[in-house]
């Protein structure tokens, strides 16, 4: 049996990172509610969802921004900017998610009462240098998840990583429970993006 070149499969390989985008487009907001709230389908460490959004549109905003992000010309050419962000207080929220997941039929009672008593056993008394790095590896799931979302809705996107992440905090107001992660711009190309080729499956994979 072979992998089927599906609908998904396509959009894996259309998307690609685009840094020339198209200044004069932008895209409406509702759209971009949309594809956060698909996105925020991914999964999470003990479904505690630790991801948190800010969405930068205004031009303003976006030239302080390229400041921070080492003068990336597509935090102002991009439609808008999202800033993935990590909250290392996720598990405030675990009744609130649990219970949801009870009232939905997702679980049992007995469940939903164990998994709220063990999360807020364990994570409130994990390093947050831990909860961090729990953070941003869910992170990463629903930034690809946004990327592949966005490319399905006609849209092109580029991560970035190379930013201030203090001056981003502290510039933005940010909680100290909230982590800068990753900046994700989204927009219209301006230019076709560049290929990229990939090492060979048998330089980076081991069968035993």
């Amino acid at each position: 049996m072979t992998i089927t070149k599906s609908y998904l499969n396509k959009v894996m390989h259309k998307r690609k990172s685009v840094r020339k985008y198209d200044a004069n487009y932008k895209i409406p907001q509702a759209e971009l509610k949309e594809l956060l709230t698909e996105a925020t389908t991914a999964p999470s460490s003990s479904n505690l969802q630790p991801w948190r959004f800010l969405v930068i549109q205004d031009a303003t905003v976006k030239k302080e921004l390229r400041q921070i992000a080492n003068n990336q010309e597509q935090i102002e050419t991009a439609s808008a900017i999202i800033a993935v962000l990590g909250d290392t207080e996720m598990y405030k929220n675990v009744e609130e998610i649990y219970t949801k997941n009870f009232e939905q039929g997702y679980m049992d009672e007995a469940t939903k009462n164990s998994m709220i008593e063990n999360s807020l056993k364990l994570y409130p008394n994990l390093p947050k240098e831990i909860l961090k790095n729990i953070a941003t590896f869910d992170a990463g799931l629903i930034s690809m998840q946004i990327m592949l979302l966005a490319k399905d809705m006609g849209y092109d996107t580029v991560t970035m990583g190379g930013f201030n992440k203090e001056a981003f905090a502290k510039h933005f107001e940010l909680a100290d429970h909230l982590v800068p992660i990753v900046l994700i711009a989204i927009g219209k190309a301006a230019v076709p993006a560049y290929g990229s080729s990939r090492l060979a499956l048998k330089d980076i994979v081991k069968f035993i």
